[in-house]
């Protein structure tokens, strides 16, 4: 059973040949450049002559509006003009909304809106992105802050913990892309941020609640039982001029975006649609004298451009913690977002984006932006879409947006005095239901009931706890499913294809049919000192049952097991050592261990354990049908070794 399989030139099979050692120092140049740098960034930069051009090189790398500035047209400017000013009419209206669901001063909307697109501009990659504040990190930003100092009661220290929250919101966005740390953004799943981004669209509907009835008193809890509690407590103090003009105001909101999606061209009509009902309430307000009977309105809105607030940044205890923490959490929320509401509009328009240096990019706008009283921004998905459909053709919408708003500080603003605040909760709602992706979570359930449990665990714990509860859930889930898939890898049988040397997974193909005297298994994962034990256990038990299936049929029993694998992409030191116990282990039961297609990795990692020479090279082959013809001349010719002429007659003999 021992003895060796030779084989004879291309008739038989041919040894798996191990590859040459190659020095430790370039085999781990070679794995930290495919980790760190797996797009080979600085290609472009190493392919010019000349430090000169080198330079420049580089410079386009980190402002790659030098690309394209170069060689821009008036004609593609016409587009931009048209995408920028229709982006702006949007920005407004959500830009002042989204300033108050973060406890913040309305005006710091449009400060966010006016400083930050024009860093995006120079040194974003996406042609389509629009930059500017979002509700979940506005709500993140609101909660978090507001847990341990109150917005009202010290409204000053409340402001510079955002710009300080922003500042480190910036620096770990910009950190992750400098040190090529990308791939950690990953981690968020595509059902995390499914079900994160539905829980936290409910969270907020609910908080607008406060100004759809006119409430002067609301929790600052997110829940949906201190929500609700907050609400019906209060219902003798509902206003009913609040619901009506709410109401109103969301219906026409609705419908606006329900005739965009029917006719894709009038796409500008929900783009409008927010600035509309601004200008509309302001004007009812101000006709009716609303304010005197119940109707909050924004109230005062200083002019001018944005003040500096570098001096106001807390970097002192007690409160630095608090700020660090706050920062980090949305400047990941927003990261994901951007990154990958980017990655969606560009692969529309067919080019690329650099998540690297997306996330430079981001995390310099907001750290620019902490600067000049911005709180954090990043590319919301319902401003893109609209910049997309206006048919923006660069990041210049960013420019013409951003000076759109800057006219609106220095000249328009008092005119925003009569805004209601029910008109900004109508027009957050309006905003927040699109984010609630229903078609998709059917979707994660028909195709992977995993992830349908991680996105319901998203929603549910954003909805019943916090924010940050629901995205510690959701990405629990999600690293607790990865670490199963490595501790527990699948491993299968493989049977033959009747008239062919094919070997596939029986339970997926009812004609494959197994070989008498020959188990073959396939492992479809990497061994590590995770799954080793498991693995040696599971082939044991494997080899077990088929001992017994055979016994009760009166077939031949195991005789070689042929392990598959090619899907093992690498093995550390308990890998090879399980391999090795393996052997012994089946050696003392009477059967040979056969290993079928290994990669180069495992070859060297075998070969240097010392794993092969107690294997036998002569017992290792290319593929599965090779192996099993070896097997089978062995097992026909009753000798310990023999010549396999013809790899394809011994394997349908053997079959």
């Amino acid at each position: 059973m021992g003895g060796s399989a030779e084989t004879n030139g291309g008739a038989g099979a041919a040894r798996v040949p191990v590859p040459p050692a190659r020095p430790f120092l370039d085999t781990f140049r070679g794995n930290l450049k495919e980790t760190f740098f797996p797009d080979d960034p600085f290609r472009g930069v190493v392919r010019e002559r000349g430090a000169g051009r080198r330079t420049v090189a580089a410079l386009r790398y980190f402002f790659p509006f030098l690309e394209w500035a170069p060689a821009y047209r008036l004609g593609t400017f016409k587009s931009d003009l048209i995408a920028g000013i229709t982006i702006a009419s949007l920005a407004i209206p959500q830009g002042i909304s989204y300033a108050k669901l973060a406890n913040l001063p309305p005006i710091l909307g449009l400060y966010s809106s006016f400083v930050p697109p024009l860093v995006y501009a120079l040194m974003g990659s996406s042609k389509d992105l629009a930059v500017g504040t979002v509700a979940v990190a506005s709500l993140l930003i609101g909660s978090m802050l507001g847990r341990e100092v109150s917005p009202t009661e010290n409204p000053a220290l409340y402001l510079h913990l955002a710009f300080t929250a922003t500042f480190f919101a910036g620096v770990f966005q910009a950190s992750l892309g400098l040190l090529r740390l990308g791939f950690i953004v990953d981690f968020l799943s595509h059902a995390t941020i499914v079900g994160f981004m539905a829980g936290a669209a409910t969270v907020v509907c609910l908080q607008q609640l406060k100004g759809m009835l006119g409430l002067d008193h609301f929790t600052t809890s997110t829940d949906v039982v201190s929500v609700m509690d907050s609400v019906f407590t209060q219902t003798h103090q509902w206003r009913w001029e609040s619901v009506l003009l709410g109401c109103g105001f969301l219906f026409f909101l609705l419908l606006t975006r329900f005739i965009s999606k029917r006719r894709p061209k009038l796409f500008w009509i929900s783009a409008a649609a927010p600035l509309t009902s601004v200008i509309l309430g302001s004007v009812l307000v101000y006709l009716t004298h609303a304010e005197n009977h119940g109707i909050q309105v924004i109230g005062y809105l200083k002019k001018g451009l944005n003040p500096p607030s570098v001096t106001s940044l807390q970097f002192s205890p007690p409160y630095m913690m608090l700020a660090l923490k706050t920062g980090i959490i949305t400047g990941v929320i927003a990261l994901a977002e951007g990154i990958a509401v980017g990655r969606s509009f560009a692969m529309f328009k067919n080019y690329n984006i650099d998540g690297n240096k997306e996330m430079i990019a981001i995390g310099t706008m907001n750290i620019l932006g902490s600067f000049t009283s911005c709180y954090l921004t990043t590319g919301p998905f319902s401003r893109s879409a609209v910049n997309y459909n206006a048919g923006c053709k660069t990041a210049m919408s960013n420019v013409v947006m951003s000076l759109a708003v800057m006219v609106t500080l220095l000249f328009l603003t008092p005119l925003f005095h009569y805004t209601p605040l029910v008109v900004l909760s109508a027009i957050i709602i309006s905003a927040m239901l699109g984010l609630i992706d229903y078609q998709a979570t059917i979707h994660l359930w028909q195709v992977d009931k995993v992830d349908f449990c991680v996105c319901v665990g998203a929603y549910l714990g954003v909805v019943f706890g916090s924010v940050e509860v629901g995205l510690v859930v959701a990405v629990s889930i999600s690293l607790l499913r990865v670490l199963l898939f490595i501790a527990r890898p699948r491993t299968t049988v493989l049977g033959n294809i009747p008239n062919s040397m094919v070997y596939r997974r029986m339970d997926q193909y009812a004609t494959a049919q197994t070989v008498p005297g020959v188990l073959v298994l396939r492992v479809d994962a990497p061994i590590y000192f995770a799954n080793a034990s498991y693995l040696r256990e599971r082939i044991s038990r494997w080899i077990d049952e088929e001992e017994e299936r055979t016994k009760g049929k009166g077939e031949m029993g195991v005789q070689y097991v042929v392990l598959d694998m090619g899907a093992v992409g690498s093995i550390d030191t308990s890998g090879t050592s399980m391999l090795d116990e393996l052997k012994k282990s089946l050696d003392r039961r009477g059967v040979q261990i056969v290993l079928a297609n290994p990669g180069s990795e495992i070859m060297k990692k075998l070969d240097s354990s010392k794993v092969l020479e107690q294997i036998g090279h002569d017992w290792i082959f290319p593929t599965v049908g090779e192996a099993v013809a070896s097997c089978g001349y062995v097992l026909h010719s009753h000798k310990p070794a023999g010549v396999v002429k013809d790899s394809a007659a011994a394997h349908e003999s053997m079959v």
